[in-house]
């Protein structure tokens, strides 16, 4: 059995206005998994991954990193967990493309960080846009560079945020290679996207998250065979007229 890199604990977040947007989620993630976290707007997936990163803090409860408390590891974390925002310009840190795809590694104190981001660049089909600025890319291509900066930092674990947003085809391929990629790397990868049709075949587990409560994980086919339209989630293996009144993600 893989082990358990992260084990999230009875984790929920009361906003001041009395907003309970996470309600006492439990959840356990292991090493080498990818896993699809899915659900409509405001049902709380960001929001769960960023107090798993460190970027949020909940109300309740706890986030243990191999079987201690996350915050005794703060700089181990640093790199192991990669962050893929939902918002590429966040990502956005260097001049050049060249060095924002070099700042995680450099930052990290890890060694040939120009080769690393030489070779991420390539993988995301961006060797020419070396030496353009990060502002002059198109919306696909800032998501494309986010993707990149998060592989040349190495990261054992990849949380990527709606990687799919803004891209093209080609675009949407070079991001499911680098997801392969992580994969057969033995790298845990963390997709938050309603585009389940694109990586439902890559996945090794399916979590349904709404309105801040799992409402269903395990295995992708079998959390689809117990799918409640009030999810707000299409059953991707059925054709529109077939999944009735289910809807897309975030429509």
């Amino acid at each position: 059995m893989a082990e358990t890199v992260f084990s999230l604990r009875n984790i929920t977040k009361i906003f001041p206005n009395g907003n309970r947007a996470l309600n006492g989620v439990n959840l356990d993630i292991a090493a080498g998994e990818c896993l699809i976290i899915a659900g409509s707007n405001g049902s709380g997936k960001t929001l769960l991954m960023r107090i798993l990163a460190g970027l949020s803090d909940p109300t309740e409860g706890e986030i243990l990193f191999k079987n201690r408390p996350a915050g005794q590891h703060t700089r181990e974390l640093r790199s192991f967990l990669g962050f893929v925002f939902q918002d590429a310009d966040a990502q956005m840190l260097g001049e050049t493309v060249a060095e924002d795809a070099a700042f995680g590694p450099k930052n990290l104190g890890l060694s040939a960080a120009g080769q690393r981001a030489e070779d991420s660049l390539k993988a995301m089909g961006l060797e020419d846009k070396k030496a353009y600025s990060p502002r002059r890319l198109s919306g696909g291509e800032k998501r494309r560079l986010a993707v990149a900066g998060v592989l040349a930092m190495g990261c054992e674990t990849v949380i990527m945020d709606e990687p799919f947003a803004n891209l093209d085809w080609p675009g949407v391929v070079q991001v499911l290679e680098a997801i392969r990629s992580l994969k057969e790397a033995g790298k845990t990868v963390i997709i938050l996207t309603h585009e389940l049709e694109k990586v439902l075949a890559m996945a090794d587990r399916l979590v349904i998250l709404d309105k801040g409560h799992i409402r269903g994980s395990g295995r992708p086919e079998e959390v689809l065979d117990r799918l409640k339209p009030e999810y707000g989630i299409r059953d991707p293996r059925k054709s529109y007229a077939a999944a009735g009144d289910c809807t897309w993600l975030d429509r």
